[in-house]
């Protein structure tokens, strides 16, 4: 009577955990290779494989834009979020006095014009504050002057 499969292969990668062959033992296993799944553990990828683009770095004004006008447009429809402090919506002192600015001229053009006008609106003037504070990272070591 031999054992069950469940138990050899367990056995056999403990063994092969203490002889130091793990790598080895997993690159055998299906679908543990990095090019053909019916290649053997030496397998390489194939030059004609598309490597995987690497991320590209945002601008710190293209952050700015996005974590503000997020955050306008989040107060502009109510959102439950947007009672957040500045502080948990992750904004430098620069970056909330611009949302403040924006959100207060958004919901005029929202009264005059519409929701759509407003939305359209924080997303031009969030662009252009801060294109022109470079961002808007700056901080003072997390103070915020009294309102």
């Amino acid at each position: 009577m031999g054992l069950p499969a469940r138990t050899t292969v367990t056995s056999t990668l403990r063994v092969t955990l203490r002889t130091g062959a793990a790598a080895c033992a997993l690159a055998a296993l299906p679908g543990c290779t990095d090019g053909d799944p019916r290649a053997g553990p030496d397998a390489r990828p194939s030059a004609t494989a598309s490597p995987t683009p690497s991320p590209t770095a945002r601008s710190p004004v293209d952050l700015c834009v996005d974590l503000v006008a997020y955050w306008v447009k989040e107060a502009l429809v109510g959102s439950e979020w947007a009672g957040l402090d500045w502080e948990q919506k992750g904004l430098s002192n620069e970056q909330l006095v611009i949302h403040d600015d924006v959100l207060a001229l958004a919901r005029a053009k929202e009264r005059a014009a519409g929701r759509e006008a407003a939305v359209s609106f924080t997303d031009e003037e969030t662009r252009r504050r801060c294109a022109a504070a470079n961002g808007a990272t700056g901080s003072s070591e997390n103070w915020k002057p009294p309102p």
